[in-house]
């Protein structure tokens, strides 16, 4: 449990745990472990409502697991993503839902031929500069395997 007592900026903080006395520092029980699972909860709640994991509406348990799984990798690859081609731009701390939208839902036309597959993208498209980043990257990426 984590009180606050607000007096004008400073806040106080008071952390309630059944940990023996000295058995954590205070900061590092606080920081480390409290704000962590805080932001284990906000992964979840983004994957319940970016990528759609609460979509168990299946009649089959085999359905809604597959979903779940889908979900997870969907997570998996975005995040990777995030960390591998989006780092020092804009989307570099982005959620995975803003990812989705700025980065992978667009109009795009794709047109097929025998040797490559070409997408034109429209002129304004918001997010031209981090896409191309993140292509470049990920192309050098590839290469390097």
């Amino acid at each position: 449990a984590k009180a606050e007592w607000r007096h004008g900026n400073r806040y106080h903080r008071f952390i309630v745990t059944t940990l023996p006395q000295g058995m954590s520092d205070p900061r590092h029980l606080y920081e480390q472990i409290y704000c962590a699972r805080g932001d284990m909860e906000n992964r979840i709640k983004e994957c319940q409502m970016d990528l759609f994991s609460d979509r168990t509406s299946s009649h089959t348990i085999r359905a809604n697991q597959l979903r779940l799984w889908f979900s997870a990798a969907a997570y998996v690859l975005l995040t990777a993503l995030q960390r591998l081609a989006l780092g020092q731009t804009s989307l570099e701390t982005a959620t995975c839902g803003t990812i989705r939208a700025r980065l992978l839902k667009i109009a795009t036309r794709v047109t097929l031929s025998v040797r490559r597959i070409v997408l034109s993208m429209p002129d304004m498209f918001p997010c031209q500069h981090e896409f191309a980043l993140a292509h470049a990257r990920l192309r050098r990426l590839r290469q390097a395997i």
